[in-house]
């Protein structure tokens, strides 16, 4: 199976430190952690990545094309602004999986509203930092069924 990546945007590098009372207190190498030893256990590899630079998130999206089987993606602020991004994630051919940790549509309602949700195959929104496991699951599940190139 090709490569997973999981992209994560602004201020994710400060999970677990950043309002914990809306995000919790795992962090970032947590997930990580987690989502790397579900990957193995699942037979699957990933890529895990994180950047608070749009353009980054961006080359990281058209690096995926033709290597990846999927994206899973938290773009943070990025997901309500970016329509660069949602272009970005046009040109991509695998699944994507769209992950919120909170519930952004209890929250303010400039959140309500995402780009990425466009692209997106399955969204994953208020499951707290399990979202990304469950995110993991699908996209695996789903690229088995998908031929490779």
């Amino acid at each position: 199976m090709k490569t997973i990546y999981i992209i994560n945007g602004p201020n994710l590098n400060l999970l677990g430190k950043r309002q914990p009372e809306i995000y919790g207190s795992e962090t970032l190498a947590d997930v990580e952690t987690q989502c790397a030893e579900l990957a193995t256990e699942l037979g699957g590899t990933i890529r895990l990545l994180q950047s608070n630079r749009e353009y980054e998130i961006i080359d990281w999206i058209h690096e995926a094309r033709g290597t990846a089987a999927g994206i899973i993606i938290n773009a943070g602020a990025f997901t309500h602004t970016s329509i660069a991004i949602l272009d970005a994630l046009n040109t991509f051919e695998g699944i994507v999986v769209e992950v919120h940790i909170s519930n952004i549509h209890k929250r303010e309602s400039f959140r309500h509203h995402s780009y990425i949700s466009l692209r997106a195959d399955g969204v994953i929104v208020g499951c707290g930092t399990e979202g990304y496991q469950l995110a993991l699951r699908r996209v695996m599940s789903l690229a088995k069924t998908v031929p490779t190139a």
